[in-house]
């Protein structure tokens, strides 16, 4: 941007002596001059006309909104449904702007790339939410996916996101929706950075969110000064914040931001290069197919590594950050292994290794084995349950059968992490008296040195269930 401002202004320019003797002046009006082409070239359009909801659709709940001034006030209401009031025109890339206040008891959001069509759910607003919580989870300014997969942004990664909205008043909001990119601001703090394709158009609308509690009954949400722009996006796009983490929905992808801190794939989303079986050098002639994309391990008899088998990377792994999508089938069982040593075990069963539980966790029986859950999906499976670590007193979030869920395991030094769906529902440390009880009260206790080896394979495993597999990526610390 500075740079095709400056080339007209240095134009008229004599001397390189005066560019030397005046940097900090000539720095200055390269800004002001940028921020002013930026203005003009967005070109914005209010979406409100200060007078009546002309151009506006109320979908779904019966919330009430009405208009003081320049603002539009939703006001909650017991016994409804969410309520969105929404736009009639559809957006597909733009960047969004608008201040917004609400009450602190209330939840509430601005949908974007949003329908409501009778085919889904009975007309239900489904798609991406920027979220207004000034509750103490405090995750205004992330991404939660109305009516389908719930968080996609959470904040449970970005403190400096947590922090910027003001509960008691005014708040800015920046949505910049471009291409599979959505990014967004609150109060000039970075809180989303995220690439996803679900959904490539639709309307924006304004939440007033369910409620369930009389004292929540007749309180209030405002916006105001609510605007969009359509053109000459690129060119105005905010720069984002290194230390905000980008995480990318897009399958079997590598963004730029990914690639510049080390990630690579795992899986290449085509073969199976750089996999092979557990028990044997080359990969599995039967029970694991490449589809769509996707790595599968089909359906078999539900036994224990007793159809394809296991497959594991045919590198090691010490320090690594991995991540992965996974999607099961009714009742299905599963897992992700670390640390693995295919020799340990080379006889019938599967083999050894510290496991991400993947599992159907209503109709699998495994899941009221074990010690209070420690077999349920994201736990280590038979030594440490999943619960959510990231927001004290909320459940895990599974998005469910037949969706695509994330897995994220941290390993540095002993210190291990897991991750559900971008919430820590693991934490422990290798090597410990706490972690050697526990492996001597579990399945594990008659391996010696169990989940101790200093580095080992990554194992997806074959339990006799249909689950699928890909973007799977890694990095090494």
């Amino acid at each position: 941007m500075f740079q095709r401002w400056s080339c007209g202004y240095l134009g008229y320019l004599d001397t390189k002596n005066f560019i030397m003797k005046n940097k900090f002046l000539l720095l200055t009006l390269l800004i002001l001059g940028a921020q002013a082409l930026s203005a003009q070239d967005l070109n914005w359009k209010e979406l409100f006309n200060g007078k009546n909801f002309d151009g506006w659709t109320i979908l779904n709940g019966k919330a009430k909104y009405h208009i003081e001034g320049d603002e539009i006030v939703g006001t909650s209401q017991l016994n409804t449904p969410n309520t969105f009031l929404t736009t009639d025109i559809m957006y597909s890339d733009f960047i969004l702007e608008f201040e917004v206040m609400v009450d602190p008891s209330l939840n509430s959001g601005v949908q974007f790339r949003s329908n409501s069509i009778e085919s889904y759910k009975d007309g239900r607003v489904h798609g991406y939410q920027c979220e207004i919580d000034p509750s103490s989870r405090a995750y205004s300014g992330g991404v939660y996916d109305e009516g389908r997969r719930g968080w996609l942004y959470p904040l449970s990664r970005n403190p400096k996101g947590r922090a910027a909205f003001n509960v008691s008043g005014w708040n800015s909001y920046r949505i910049e929706a471009i291409g599979p990119s959505i990014r967004i601001w609150v109060n000039g703090v970075n809180t989303t950075n995220m690439l996803d394709d679900k959904t490539a158009s639709g309307f924006i609308g304004l939440q007033v969110h369910g409620i369930g509690k009389k004292f929540q009954e007749g309180k209030q949400i405002r916006w105001r000064n609510i605007r969009i722009a359509t053109e000459n996006l690129e060119y105005n796009r905010w720069a984002m914040d290194p230390d905000v983490v980008e995480l990318n929905y897009l399958a079997n992808n590598l963004s730029e931001q990914e690639i510049r801190r080390g990630w690579r794939m795992l899986w290449d989303g085509k073969t199976t290069d750089g996999w092979r079986s557990a028990k044997s050098k080359t990969f599995p002639k039967n029970g694991w197919v490449v589809e769509d994309g996707q790595l599968i391990v089909l359906e078999g008899n539900g036994g224990e590594a007793e159809n394809g088998g296991d497959i594991i990377t045919e590198e090691k792994f010490s320090d690594f950050e991995l991540q992965l999508e996974f999607k099961i089938t009714e009742g299905a069982n599963s897992g992700i292994k670390y640390f693995v040593d295919p020799d340990i075990n080379q006889g019938s069963g599967s083999s050894i290794g510290l496991e991400f539980q993947i599992l159907d966790d209503k109709k699998h029986p495994d899941a009221k084995k074990g010690v209070k859950g420690n077999r349920t999906v994201g736990s280590l499976y038979d030594l440490i349950a999943a619960t959510n670590l990231s927001i004290e007193g909320r459940s895990k979030t599974f998005r469910g059968v037949g969706e695509w869920n994330q897995a994220r395991i941290v390993v540095q030094g002993n210190h291990v992490e897991h991750w559900l769906n971008g919430y820590k529902v693991v934490e422990y440390e290798r090597k410990t008296p706490m972690f050697r009880a526990l492996v001597n009260y579990s399945k594990y206790e008659k391996w010696p040195n169990f989940g101790e080896l200093d580095q080992g394979h990554i194992l997806l495993q074959d339990h006799g269930n249909r689950v699928a597999y890909r973007s799977i990526k890694i990095r090494e610390f």
